[in-house]
Order: structure tokens, then sequence, then C-alpha cells
């Protein structure tokens, strides 16, 4: 039960019409001072507790005995009745006191008040009474506190959020449920070309997605607001995707969905396919081109073997013409022997050159002869170009000087000229024409070259190559051939080959069809024209006695014959292990040996030489059909013999055989 105590003031306090004013109003300021919901008390001039209102002994737990009468200090504790102290000079003046903040009271702990202290009836700087109305604010403070470390913490959480969504590398889009962007991150900014403020609040259907998946995507977004399947969401897809100038590109996305606050929002992290759809591509194209990597190696081998069948009649034919001829003299049939050595010696300078083209082998630049080149490169196609209908024409600049080049690189290139003026003809119903053309290219004041250059145009008369296609024509895997036809490297490896040997390799824009052009530098050294014959074998030198070694009956005859034709004593073996038998009965002062043979081949031979007779070792001539071939070439090397290439001349033969005996 709680008591009501009334603040009666003493039978003095009363003095004249203010003493009976305030006696007639203090029951009603005492119910008033009860019902207000903040603790009121009066300290007398001693700073006694003199009367309080029901909140005030609510709130310290004490019965009013035990408070009224009592110094302050001893109720409400030293700490707080230290604050009591700093106050006590401005209650002197008659000022009213308001203070809030943290205190620690007795039995109550720590709490935050908010207080006003009243003077009342002040004599000499010492009031008689002192009116403190108190609200203790505690649980409100903490409250607030707490409110405050929450708005902190969501704070911290949405600068957190948005550091994450600001600086993220994916592109991170956020829609309503209607679609509608509310969230575009920088990275969505770069990706999609449009500024964020832009996009907020458009519909991501217009933002993000092609035209032709509008209807798509707006019939999968109604079906989940209904509550159907969501088949998309946590789902990584590939898609295309629209940028702000209309191109599209493809991404990958993942889509979830997220309540807040029973809100629905849909967020997209979003990466860009473009480069990885790139390389890809590009690893494609590498794949195709070792493809056709691994066709050439394989036509390499294919072709050694059909050029050593192949040398082997062909040495033959040319051999038994020239011979013939010979015996022919000044006979009207002596043309008709030359001119089937004529024949057989352009199919020999075919299968070399498709044996330069199929092996792959170190650089070897030495003088060149380019209108050489472009004859075999005619000679080779000749068939090709015929059945074609294409008429060609030569327009070879005689007596140009030579080039310090790798015949076979740059024969590749020329080849690869005729071959795309030829396959750009048959767009042309009739009149084909290909001119190949070479000369010297002139030489003014300014040019800082310094060194002549020689050039050879391939011109066709074909459709041409469009203007916007010219300045792609020499990337890498650029073609403008249908699928199947080329691989798109010819005339970017042709060009790198050019520039490797000093020169260039350039697209004329001069009338009809296409005309590419290529220029080399000059090596110091006129082009010889025909060649000159070689030396012929003394008739005072030529007693010497040669071995010769082939499996093929007919080439070591054909052999044997030119030898003794030019006063040799010659012998024949018809393979290596006979060839070491006779080794062991008579003196040979050189040997002439095919490389390729079953039981003992050229290079055992050699060896067993070497080991029995050093100094014949080193007068050994090795004939092939494939010196090309990376097994020959690394025996000759290491042997350090002479070797000729089937089919070969007599005046080549007696020539090397004749080199050997002055070793």
């Amino acid at each position: 039960m709680t008591e009501t105590f009334h603040f009666h003031p003493a039978p003095d306090a009363g003095v004249g019409d203010l003493g009976s004013v305030l006696q007639a109003t203090l029951p009603l300021l005492s119910q008033l001072l009860e019902a207000v919901p903040a603790r009121v008390v009066v300290i007398d001039v001693e700073e006694r507790f003199a009367w309080g209102n029901h909140e005030f002994f609510k709130f310290t737990g004490l019965h009013p005995k035990q408070v009224l009468g009592q110094p302050i200090g001893r109720i409400i504790g030293d700490a707080a009745y230290a604050g009591y102290d700093a106050v006590r000079e401005r209650l002197g003046s008659g000022q009213t006191v308001a203070w809030e903040g943290w205190t620690e009271l007795a039995g109550a702990g720590r709490r935050y008040m908010r207080e006003h202290l009243v003077p009342v009836d002040v004599r000499d700087g010492v009031p008689q009474s002192t009116v403190v109305m108190s609200l203790d604010l505690t649980e409100l403070k903490r409250r607030d506190a707490e409110l405050s470390a929450k708005v902190a913490e969501l704070e911290a959480s949405e600068a957190l959020k948005s550091s994450i969504f600001d600086h993220a590398m994916a592109a991170l889009v956020s829609t309503d449920e209607t679609g509608h962007i509310v969230e575009f991150n920088p990275a969505a900014v770069a990706m999609f070309g449009i500024p964020r403020a832009a996009a907020l609040g458009r519909s991501v259907a217009e933002v993000m997605i092609p035209p032709r998946l509008r209807a798509a995507h707006e019939a999968g977004m109604a079906r989940v607001s209904a509550g159907g399947e969501r088949r998309v969401m946590g789902q990584r897809m590939e898609m295309p995707a629209l940028r702000a100038d209309g191109s599209e590109f493809p991404i990958e996305m993942v889509l979830w969905r997220t309540d807040v606050a029973g809100q629905i929002f849909y967020t997209a992290s979003i990466f860009d396919l473009s480069e990885r759809q790139s390389a890809r591509s590009e690893i494609e194209r590498q794949r195709e081109a070792l493809r056709q990597s691994e066709k050439l190696t394989a036509m390499g081998s294919l072709l050694a073997g059909v050029a050593h069948e192949l040398n082997n009649p062909l040495s033959i034919v040319m051999g038994r013409a020239s011979l013939l001829a010979e015996k022919l003299g000044e006979h009207p049939l002596a043309g008709d022997a030359q001119r089937i050595h004529d024949a057989a010696e352009r199919c020999g300078r075919i299968v070399r050159t498709f044996l330069n083209m199929a092996r792959s082998r170190p650089a070897n630049r030495s003088a060149v002869s380019i209108n050489d080149l472009a004859t075999a490169a005619i000679d080779m196609l000749a068939y090709v170009l015929r059945s074609h209908g294409i008429q060609v024409t030569l327009e070879l600049l005689p007596g140009l000087p030579a080039v310090n080049a790798d015949a076979d690189q740059i024969g590749q290139i020329v080849l690869n000229l005729i071959v795309n003026a030829q396959q750009a003809l048959g767009a042309r119903d009739h009149g084909r024409r290909l001119v190949v053309a070479t000369g010297l290219a002139p030489m003014t004041d300014g040019d800082r070259r310094r060194v002549p250059r020689v050039w050879l145009h391939v011109r066709d008369n074909g459709p041409g190559i469009a203007p916007e296609l010219r300045r792609r024509i020499f990337e890498p895997f650029f073609t403008t051939k249908g699928e199947g036809v080329g691989t798109g490297l010819g005339l970017a490896v042709s060009r790198s080959i050019a520039r490797d040997h000093g020169g260039e390799l350039t697209l004329l824009d001069d009338g009809e069809g296409a005309c590419f052009a290529l220029q080399l530098p000059v090596s110091g050294q006129p082009e010889g024209g025909e060649t000159e014959p070689l030396p012929l074998a003394e008739a005072g030198e030529a007693d010497a006695r040669v071995l010769v070694v082939d499996d093929e009956a007919e080439i070591a005859d054909l052999i044997g014959e030119m030898l003794a034709g030019a006063g040799y004593e010659v012998m024949t073996a018809e393979s290596g292990a006979v060839a070491l038998a006779m080794l062991e009965e008579a003196r040979f002062d050189a040997i002439v040996s095919d490389l390729h043979m079953p039981d003992v081949d050229g290079a055992a031979l050699w060896r067993e030489v070497r080991r029995r007779q050093p100094a014949l070792a080193r007068r050994m001539l090795f004939v092939t059909g494939d010196t090309l071939s990376p097994t020959a070439r690394q025996f000759l090397d290491e042997a350090r013999c002479g070797s000729l290439n089937k089919p070969f001349p007599k005046a080549e033969l007696l020539a090397r055989v004749n080199e050997l005996l002055d070793r």
C-alpha cells in the first residue's frame, strides 16, 4: 500500500499573504506532484529530505519513514551527492539548475538522469527549500544506444555491401519483382556501356537483353511471379547480351532471388565471355593449323618415298638419253634424245620442288636466282594451270642479280602466289590470264635502302580483292576462300618469310584483278644465266679405279657407263655387303654409292670403310633421291661426304668424282 505524504511548512514559514496563499494551495500542489510521472522531492535548508512523491519512493524502494529527515547523501550515495555539491553555489544565487547525464545512485546503480533543481526562498545565498524533479532515462538511453549500435552495424554492413558490390569484377545487376533495375554496379556500367543513373528504374529487358530474346525473358518472369518453376535460379547460363551501342556479346550469368522486408529482388552476377570465346576460337584455329601441319608432315614422308621411287627411273631416262645423244652425235635423232633428257630433267625439278616444300629443315641461304624460282614454280604447276585454261606469260628480266635467300622458302612464296592466282581465276568463265614478271627496282638519289632490290610480280585478271579486305589479307588465319580451301596462313607466312629476308610482300592496286609484289635485296652476285658446263676429268687423270654401289642394277650400269666413257676403270656392286667383299680383293681410288639400300646401306658401308681404309672413306660420293630427309642430312653432315641428287647430269657426276680423286 502506498502512502501519500503532504508537505507542511513549519508554523513560522507562512508570512503575510504569501504564506496564506501557500498554505491554501499546498494540498492541491501535493496532489499535482503526486500525479506527475516524474520523481519529485523537497530538500530543506539542511539538505535533508522533507518530502517526496510516490514515484520517488517507488524508485528507491524505501519507505518514507526511512527517507524523510535523512541527509540526501545517505540516501542517494556519495557519488550522486558530489554532483549536488557542484550546483549548490548556483542554487544559492536563485538559479534553476538543469542537468542530464550518467550518475551512480545508491541501491540503483548507474543510471541516466535528467533533473531540474528549483531553489525556493533564497536567504543570504541559501535556499530554504529546493524542489528536485527527476526523470530516469536509463532504459531510453540504453535503447538509444542499442539502436545506434544497430544503425552503426547496418551502416557498416551497407558500407561492406557497397564496397563489395562496387568493386566486384563481375557485373552485378539487381531488379525488383517487376524486373526494373534497382542496382547497377560499376562493372556493369563498364560492361554494358550505360551510366548507372540511366539504368536505374528501367526494365532489365530493355537495357540488357537482345530484342529477339525479350519475349522469352518476360514469359519466364511471369511464370516465376505466378509461383511457377524457377528454372534458371542458381544455374550458370551462357547467353547473348546487349550493349548500349546495340552490339551483342556472349555472357555467363548466375541469377538468385532475395526476400527483404517482404519485397522480392533478383540479382544477376554476369561475366563477359568475349575474350574466352575469342581464345576458344583461337585454340580451334591453332588446332586446325596443327592438323594441317600434321598433314604436311605426313605428305612429306609420303613424298620422300615417292621421290626415291621416281628419281631412280628418272635418273635412268635422263642418263640414257644423255648417253644416246652423245652416241648419235650429229644424227637427226640426237635432238629427240635431247628432248627426252630435258623432259626427264624437268620431272626431276618438279619432284625436288615438292620435296623442298614438304621437308622442314633449317634455313640455308645462298645466292639464288629469282628467275629460276619462278620458272621452277611454273614448271611444277604447268599441268594445273593448263587444265584450268589459264594462259601463262613469263616476263623475266634476264641477267638479274642473285638474292641471298633460302631457295626453298622463297620458292614457297612464289608457289603460294601462283596457286592463289589460279584459285582466284576460277571465278572467271573465260579469258583467264596469269603474268609472272621480274625486274630490278630503280634506285633514286633519296633512296635510303642503298641496296638494290629485285622484284617479282604475280598478276591475274580475276575478280581482285575488295577494298575493305585489302588491309586484312595478310592477317594470320584470315582467308577469303571457301571452307576447306585454305587455312588463311599462306599470305601471312609468306610476308613473314619475305621480311625475314629483308624484303617485303605487298598487294599492288594497279588495275584489273590482283597483283602481289615480292621484293628482295640483291646479294651482290649477278645471275649467271645459263650454268657453265662443269669441268670434266682430264684424260691423264682418268685412269683411276672407281667402285659403283647401287641395288638398282640399271642405275649402277648407267653410272658405270658414264664413268667408263670418261676413261675411269669401273667395277659395280649390287649391295653394300658385296662392295665390302670386293674391297677385300681389290684396290679402289673412289666409291660412288647409293645412300638408301637394303641390308648394308650407304651409311653402314661408309662406317665400315672408315674402319678399314680411312683414306678411302674420304673419297666417297653418295647418290640419293632425297638428301632433304633428316636422317640423310644428318649422316652426310657427320661423314662430310659429297652427295649427288637423282636425277643428275653426266657432267655433274664426272666433276664430283674428279673432286674426290683430287683429294
